[in-house]
């Protein structure tokens, strides 16, 4: 009576673990004709507090004042890992959804890509061409880049900041809700 209650125990096990990983492999919204490529990583950059304010020339008829004052503020608690990445995508590519625990500051330098946000409840294009930038702001939501050109490739520079030991890039298994299902 054991070996028979311990052969349905191990059954049960292998087929639970082989749908779970069906279903995982199924619901990946992969990456294709998307190349990344780090091209600098420092680890441990030690926990560190800056700001800057910068009174900018006043600009004749320019109203409040304040439009002549620029901030930077930046703030960390604990280590974090400091990353350089080329991203290349192919006609038609896609980086797949995925999130990152810290936020990326993202140039684009060839052919024009557009972004989709998870936190966005229309879920809209916003498209970047060469020469323009945008800050993803990782933490809580998702996002998918892609090269919607049938012809060009497409490439960013990003530079990321993660909590030290993180992973880069996160997967995410399912198209956003708010998104159309063709957003892989």
């Amino acid at each position: 009576m054991r070996q028979r209650f311990t052969g349905t125990v191990l059954f049960s096990a292998v087929m639970m673990f082989t749908a779970v990983f069906h279903t995982e492999k199924a619901c990946a919204t992969a990456a294709s004709g998307f190349t990344p490529t780090t091209l600098a990583k420092s680890i441990g950059l030690a926990p560190f507090d800056v700001s800057n304010r910068v009174v900018l020339p006043g600009i004749p008829g320019s109203e409040p004042e304040d439009s002549n004052v620029w901030i930077s503020k930046q703030k960390t608690k604990g280590f974090s890992d400091l990353y350089v990445q080329s991203n290349v995508w192919a006609a038609g590519g896609t980086t797949g959804w995925h999130s990152h625990l810290g936020h990326s500051l993202i140039i684009v330098t060839l052919g024009t890509i557009t972004d989709y946000e998870s936190d966005d409840p229309t879920c809209s294009p916003k498209v970047y061409t060469v020469g323009m930038s945008f800050v993803d702001e990782g933490g809580s939501h998702a996002h998918v880049i892609r090269n919607e050109s049938t012809t060009d490739m497409a490439q960013t520079i990003a530079v990321q900041l993660v909590p030290t030991g993180a992973m880069r890039r996160i997967e995410v298994p399912d198209v956003p809700a708010n998104c159309p299902s063709t957003l892989q």
